[in-house]
């Protein structure tokens, strides 16, 4: 229908005014079956319109294929339109991401009515184009300076919870906002720690100036029950969790399964005992005697970006009995170790030796610590400390590589899954909900820290590993010694004139079965 002068002046004043009076009237959408078709919204788009236009930042947790990305297009096309001198960026995890929003913002345009364009493409490039009336919209790169040297009117992030380094992009970012910009930052979930999770949990306790909304599956009219068994029925929970369910805990490359994680955060538990200078050491199980305990420390960097940590565990349950985390300096720690160790029967103390961890080694050394972990060099064996002052093979502490950081963090996942460790700190939790796969290694997520993880995995690895040799070496020596002492008591071999070798047999016995007693904290259990 043709509309006079006078009708398209008020369909343009009622379009500038209303965005979804202008997209579900004047803007089409390609459809994968039916091609070109009007865009008409659903209800939960309309409110994303609405709460564009009604806050500056807008964060959108949401579920997979709700056509946002597609409604955040057409407001931008909207946007640029009604508005002079625009400047409107798109990021994402792929350019080719960003620069498929910015195809479905000129598709709008090239689809409008010739009446409606009151501003025609200027300029027309694949990553870019720009109006006559100024306003424009580029695709950019995820790279440290995007953006940073131009004013933004409006800055779309879409996928924002997959995009590298979007902590140091956004601290980059929002100074061009600041004159007024807004920001939309939209995307499914990918586990916790990282930008998009921050910024929408932060958003729902009300701590930054984004608006929070979540879009679960289900808000879809065409979705039902009987369309979610179908959809997912080839998909893991992990996926599910991701794509459809909007739990950030349960999604991501965590190294953890989720389900095991839930396990532990309902675990955790105050400690009935905070100690230290600074509070930090946490006890949920005092020293209980005839208990065998294993205390395995960290030691941080010295650059003041880590900590300082160390678990005390039972070694016949594998239960956290107590655990510190701090920042004292090298000479405090060692003296806290000292201590804590003293304190839980002198328990084997296994301390990481990589980099400064050997200056807090050689301290205990000098403080005269009777039960330090020592270990071959080349094999990452364990070697009790009586040894060890005569093998130069042997060096103080544990050593962490790459070679020994896969298998003991792979030791700490089958203990973790097998439920043959039990901590009940939430500090803990905090850190394995961040301690992820990033390109084929176990790490923590940018910006987190896994230092209580990685004592924790040395735990695990020296407990099913050197303690489980040693204590088979001690069963065996045991069973070998009483065997000897069952054949000079049973049988009547004295020879007269031997009753001294006899008595020399029996005093070594008896030492040998004194060490061995020594050490029924390794091997307890």
């Amino acid at each position: 229908m043709k509309l006079t002068k006078n009708e398209i002046v008020k369909q343009l004043v009622k379009c500038g005014k209303d965005p979804q009076y202008f997209i579900d009237n004047y803007c089409k959408i390609s459809h994968p079956m039916h091609g070109q078709i009007p865009f008409k919204t659903y209800d939960y788009q309309k409110d994303m319109l609405k709460s564009f236009n009604d806050y500056r930042f807008n964060v959108i947790l949401k579920a997979r294929q709700l056509g946002i990305s597609t409604i955040s297009a057409a407001y931008v096309a909207w946007f640029m339109l009604f508005h002079r001198e625009k400047n409107v960026l798109v990021i994402a995890t792929k350019l080719s991401t960003a620069v498929n929003l910015v195809k479905k913002v000129k598709m709008i345009f090239k689809n409008l009515p010739s009446w409606m364009m009151i501003a025609k493409i200027a300029t027309d490039n694949k990553q870019s184009f720009e109006l006559t009336n100024g306003s424009q919209v580029k695709a950019g790169t995820t790279s440290g300076d995007a953006g940073r040297s131009e004013a933004l009117s409006l800055l779309i992030i879409d996928e924002a919870a997959f995009v590298d380094g979007l902590e140091e992009l956004w601290t980059g970012l929002y100074p061009t906002l600041s004159t007024g910009g807004r920001c939309i930052a939209l995307s499914t979930p990918n586990g916790v720690g990282n930008w998009f999770h921050k910024s929408y949990t932060e958003a729902e306790n009300g701590m930054n100036d984004f608006f929070p909304t979540k879009l679960h599956w289900d808000v879809h009219p065409e979705r039902d029950e009987e369309w979610f068994s179908k959809e997912t029925r080839n998909m893991s929970k992990r996926q599910i969790a991701q794509e459809l369910e909007c739990s950030f805990n349960a999604s991501g490359e965590t190294v953890i399964n989720p389900e095991d994680l839930q396990r532990i955060h309902e675990l955790v538990k105050d400690p009935i005992y905070r100690s230290g200078y600074d509070r930090n050491f946490w006890i949920w199980e005092r020293y209980e005697e005839g208990i065998p305990y294993l205390l395995v420390a960290d030691v941080a960097r010295g650059d003041g970006a880590d900590f300082s940590c160390f678990h005390i565990l039972r070694i016949d349950t594998m239960t956290v009995v107590a655990e510190y985390q701090g920042k004292p300096d090298l000479d405090m720690y060692a003296d806290i170790l000292y201590s804590a160790g003293s304190e839980y029967g002198t328990c084997l103390l296994v301390v990481e030796n990589n980099g400064i961890g050997i200056a807090v080694l050689e301290k205990l050394k000098d403080l005269q610590y009777r039960k330090i972990y020592y270990s071959i060099k080349s094999t990452h064996e364990y070697v009790e400390s009586y040894l060890a002052e005569n093998d130069e093979r042997a060096v103080l502490g544990f050593t962490t590589s790459t070679k020994t950081r896969p298998l003991i963090v792979a030791k700490l996942e089958e203990y973790v899954r097998n439920k043959l460790i039990i901590t009940h700190s939430n500090r803990v939790f905090h850190e394995l909900k961040t301690f992820i796969w990033h390109n084929g290694k176990p790490q923590a997520m940018r910006s987190y820290n896994d230092d209580l993880v990685m004592s924790l995995a040395i735990a695990c690895w020296v407990r099913d590993t050197a303690l489980s040799e040693n204590e088979r070496d001690m069963a065996y020596k045991k069973a070998m010694l009483g065997g000897l002492m069952k054949s000079t008591t049973t049988m009547n071999t004295q020879i007269k004139g031997q009753k001294i070798y006899k008595e020399t047999f029996e005093q070594k016995y008896e030492e040998e079965i004194k060490k061995t007693k020594d050490f029924l904290w390794i091997y307890k259990g």
